[in-house]
């Protein structure tokens, strides 16, 4: 049995169903809103690659290494995609990311309860030991944004990563620990509720 198993969330701000190829023509409307594929220190499919980018995440999952995620928002229209990756069912750790949204809903409540059903799942189902996220050293809302969240920085994997452009990514690691999830819980319940 593959862990952890597709799984959907639904919330007030939110919805997580697993990715399907059904969800291709409202992924490509979503990474329209903001053209997210020219930014260039991450890998956002472009509309023309979404099917491509679908079928690697499903490959993914079928090796038992990811679980993809379609992001609906509040009313009901696909706003991006999330992932658990990295996967390491041995020592009960994921990685949250593969993450990006469409503009219309970046910095709303959208993704804070995203991260709520991911982590509480995390946690509280899987009994993960550790949760991490990473990103490109020079995106810098993303940054912010696991900042928010309350994860810590691990550290920076220098010249982690050769970018389809040629440079090379200094990726930072972050993670939450199961020690600290009552904490960050309790922060990201708090901000949704304000």
């Amino acid at each position: 049995m593959p862990w952890p198993e597709p799984v959907s969330f639904t919330g007030a701000h939110a919805r997580l169903a697993p990715l399907a190829h059904a969800h291709r023509d409202g992924l490509i409307e979503a990474v329209k809103d903001g053209e997210l594929w020219r930014l260039w220190y991450t890998a956002i499919p472009s509309p023309e690659n979404m099917d491509k980018e679908i079928d690697r995440r499903l490959g993914l999952q079928k090796a038992g290494s990811m679980l993809p995620f379609t992001v609906f928002d509040a009313d009901g229209r696909i706003a991006g995609m999330t992932t658990y990756m990295n996967i390491d069912a041995t020592n009960r750790r994921v990685e949250i990311g593969s993450t990006w949204y469409a503009k219309r809903v970046q910095r709303t409540a959208l993704n804070t309860e995203c991260k709520l059903f991911l982590l509480g799942h995390a946690f509280e189902t899987l009994h993960c030991i550790a949760v991490e996220f990473r990103t490109h050293f020079f995106n810098r809302a993303s940054r912010r944004g696991i900042e928010r969240l309350g994860a810590k920085m691990d550290g920076i994997l220098r010249s982690h990563q050769i970018g389809a452009n040629g440079t090379l990514r200094d990726t930072v690691v972050y993670s939450v620990i199961a020690s600290e999830w009552p904490a960050v819980k309790q922060h990201l319940t708090f901000s949704l509720n304000r």
